[in-house]
């Protein structure tokens, strides 16, 4: 019997790329993202995409008087899942920079510059770069600069076609001009803006009720819709920062409130001061087919899809009565749908805030 041998046994190396992380194919995709990026800019950036932070010139907030920082961060939630099914990346980043920078808005603020997290099971360079596509142009929409991004591998924690995206953003606004419940009064008026459609929550109750529950198909031609079903589900979220401070130039503007994970009477509510509550008539507009769809198909309750979605309004302004026709004229010069849907009482005996009357039109 030969004698034990003292040496290790000899293995080949472990590596970054045996574990999964393949540093070349970050490389490429950083390659493929940079014209896209160039394209989401401001004067104010300093350097560009590279660099380990990025920059941006604060000496352009000397105009201000005292100019307050605004700052957001959120995801796109389980809509980035059909957009993994669909195999179509190029719009996820409309969302994930709609939901940050109409957050930043809604105090009055302009937004600067925003940046973006990536989480990828598997580097594919063109599927990081399509994303990053998106979030380019919708910054180019919201009139703000991407300054930077990470793209994170994460084998063995998400499968190879699994991602994720989240993103935080920065605005200023004039201290004495932020916007919210202090400045809201008895007898104002209660502005709506038409949705894009579902934005980019309650999806986990979306994908329940459509696949799980009714079976439908990505690829189902919806006749409502004039398109398929997974075409209607990617419909980018609506951008409405340059709207909303379009509308602060022409109009005294009281509040905006985004009407996002919670629907509208619980993100209203967060803008309505004590002793006044905001009425809201459903019969001053018509939800999206798609959100007919969702009732039906899953016999979900309306208070439930009205707390859950946005049901056809993706922003609010409170403005005062007398400015209604100048704050409509706005928006409608810039292409968007927006009506006069409720208004501002004293609270009287309501509990709630915000009280939804009415049946929907149509």
């Amino acid at each position: 019997m030969p004698p034990e041998s003292s040496e290790p046994a000899r293995t080949s190396g472990a590596s970054y790329a045996a574990a999964g992380v393949d540093i070349e194919a970050g490389d490429r995709a950083v390659d493929l993202m940079k014209e896209w990026v160039k394209k989401a800019t401001r004067p104010e950036v300093v350097g560009g995409l590279g660099g380990f932070a990025g920059l941006f010139d604060a000496s352009a907030l000397k105009r201000y008087e005292r100019p307050l920082l605004a700052s957001a961060t959120d995801g796109v939630g389980t809509k980035v899942d059909i957009a993994r099914k669909m195999g179509v990346y190029d719009t996820i980043g409309h969302d994930l920079v709609g939901m940050v920078v109409d957050d930043l808005v809604v105090c009055g603020a302009e937004p600067l510059f925003m940046t973006d997290y990536i989480c990828v099971g598997k580097v594919y360079p063109e599927r990081v770069a399509a994303i990053v596509k998106g979030i380019a142009e919708g910054c180019v929409l919201a009139g703000c600069a991407l300054v930077g991004g990470e793209t994170a591998e994460h084998p063995g924690l998400l499968g190879v076609d699994e991602f994720d995206v989240a993103g935080a953003g920065t605005g200023v606004v004039e201290a004495d001009q932020v916007l919210g419940a202090d400045r809201i009064r008895s007898g104002d008026a209660v502005i709506a803006m038409a949705s894009s459609g579902l934005h980019s929550n309650g999806y986990s109750l979306v994908r329940h009720v459509l696949f799980d529950r009714a079976g439908l198909a990505l690829d189902r031609e919806i006749p409502e819709f004039g398109r398929t079903l997974g075409e209607e589900l990617l419909e980018p979220t609506k951008i409405y920062s340059l709207d909303c401070l379009a509308l602060t130039r022409t109009a005294p503007v009281h509040a905006f409130s985004h009407i996002t994970g919670g629907g509208l009477a619980n993100n209203l509510a967060r803008v309505i001061p004590d002793g006044l509550h905001a009425t809201v008539d459903r019969s001053t507009w018509t939800p999206g087919a798609v959100f007919d769809l969702v009732g039906s198909a899953g016999a979900v309750e309306r208070l439930e899809l009205e707390k859950t979605l946005n049901m056809g309004v993706g922003m609010i302004a409170v403005v005062p009565q007398e400015s209604v026709d100048v704050a409509l004229t706005t928006l409608a010069d810039r292409g968007l749908d927006a009506w006069v849907s409720g208004e501002i009482v004293e609270r009287g005996d309501h509990a709630e805030a915000v009280t939804l009357t009415g049946d929907y039109a149509g």
